[in-house]
């Protein structure tokens, strides 16, 4: 029972193959992106810090940051 889950009738080398190419790429990519956001995080708390009133105020006027406010969606 096993080896023909295994084997898929002389396809499971290339069937297994794939499935393990998809998960290292896409574990791959998520640790990737991970990094870019904890790199990206660190820019956004060295430049605020600690978001005062009119730090906040300012960072809300800044045109790029108008452009991500408006684009994301409600967390």
């Amino acid at each position: 029972m096993i080896n023909e889950i295994l084997f898929m009738n002389g396809y499971g080398i290339y069937v297994l193959s794939s499935f393990l190419f998809t998960l290292l790429s896409f574990l791959s990519l998520y640790f990737v992106v991970k990094v870019q956001y904890v790199r990206e995080r660190n820019k956004f708390i060295a430049k605020f810090g600690n978001l005062k009133s009119e730090r906040a105020a300012f960072a809300k006027s800044q045109i790029i940051n108008k452009e991500i406010l408006s684009n994301s969606s409600n967390f």
